[in-house]
């Protein structure tokens, strides 16, 4: 666990709408970072999604707090075999069935590889599920603040920060500058390590923007004011975030303000970044922190501003996400065709049929020295 560091390093820092499945068009790929090979969002039955998640077993709950959530979030497998995660609405949430539509509509033209993006819903009577990319490789918050083998290192802590900024400008850009309830549970691992800003946090349940569930001393000031979240909120939460990173723990604002106006910043870093990091880096990083959580709205930087302000300080850009997480890595989340399926089992007979049903001739014989080569790893 995270607390099994214990020494200190000396400061350093100064349907209703039940219909056929809808199309939504895709936005443009203008961005580098747009994603292309994800289908277009649609609607999916109560019953393919009840049949994708084993009719929602237990076993299949991915919600950090399991059935207890509010709304629980299940892994499953569509027809396809694309992984999926499908996100359970308690029958209270949404009363609405056509606003829930046009939010879940509107955040599935988003397509980005900073976002876990949201592949489709289902509206069928009291029932309300979102249908997202699955994520295997647990939250932030699972990998900040309760690790088992290893911390997360400052450079992948640098790297998840600029992502999620990128994600949070490009979501902006489209026109959903609200996310509600932005912390270490919405930023989730892919199969490469990569972080990405869960899309659920971008569908606003209610039209006065009133969905922030946060412990309250982690809400913006303003929202305990008004209860109204706005695009300065968001801010505020991206500056506990960083933080978080930096201490490695979930410190409610107000103390780490305090501890910065008296410099007493031992008490703020993570122990178990002792010698990654530079005086410059850290103070950098308090520096955005210290604004982000500014009183006055219109004192918060602008997600532009951070974005070019954390971009400089990334650190081993060219290591693979998955090498500084020290997770295991898979080459593809892709399903495997029969003939990959069959050589993945070594299955000499199955290759030779598959060969043989396509027409394949060998007249090399690179079937048979392909075939002999399997032999030998059996």
């Amino acid at each position: 666990m995270g607390s099994q560091c214990t020494k200190l390093t000396p400061c350093c820092l100064d349907s209703q709408f039940k219909a056929a499945v809808v199309e939504v068009p895709s936005v443009g790929n203008e961005e580098k970072s747009e994603v292309n090979d994800l289908p277009t969002f649609r609607e999916f039955t109560f019953e393919q999604l009840k049949n994708a998640t084993s009719g929602f077993a237990v076993e299949n709950i991915v919600s950090e707090h399991g059935e207890k959530a509010p709304n629980v979030v299940y892994k499953g497998k569509l027809e396809n075999q694309r992984r999926i995660a499908v996100k359970r609405f308690n029958r209270m949430a949404w009363p609405d069935a056509r606003q829930f539509l046009e939010e879940a509509r509107s955040v599935g033209q988003l397509r980005n590889n900073r976002l876990v993006n949201l592949l489709g819903c289902c509206c069928e009577g009291d029932e309300r599920l979102l249908v997202a990319e699955f994520m295997p490789n647990e939250t932030l918050a699972k990998h900040l603040f309760h690790w088992e083998t290893q911390p997360i290192k400052w450079a992948m802590r640098l790297r998840v920060v600029l992502h999620l900024a990128e994600a949070l400008e490009y979501c902006t850009s489209k026109g959903r500058a609200l996310y509600h309830d932005l912390n270490a549970y919405r930023i989730l691992f892919d199969e490469d390590g990569n972080p990405k800003l869960s899309s659920f946090g971008l569908m606003k349940n209610s039209r006065d923007g009133k969905s922030y569930s946060t412990n309250l001393a982690f809400t913006p000031p303003e929202y305990l004011r008004t209860g109204r979240v706005t695009p300065e909120s968001v801010i505020y939460s991206f500056g506990t975030l960083l933080l978080d990173h930096l201490s490695g723990k979930h410190i409610p604002p107000s103390h780490a303000l305090d501890l910065i106006r008296d410099r007493n910043l031992q008490m703020l870093t993570d122990s178990c970044l002792e010698g990654q990091f530079s005086n410059d880096d850290g103070t950098e990083l308090v520096r955005l922190a210290s604004r982000c959580l500014q009183y006055e709205l219109r004192e918060r930087p602008s997600l532009k501003f951070l974005v070019a302000a954390l971009t400089p300080l990334q650190k081993e850009t060219d290591v693979p996400s998955h090498i500084l997480m020290g997770i295991p890595h898979s080459a593809s989340s892709s399903p495997l065709s029969p003939f990959g399926e069959a050589c993945s089992r070594k299955d000499l007979t199955a290759i030779h049929e598959i060969l043989d049903n396509v027409g394949y001739k060998d007249d090399q014989g690179v079937a048979n020295e392909v075939l002999y080569f399997l032999l030998k790893l059996k």
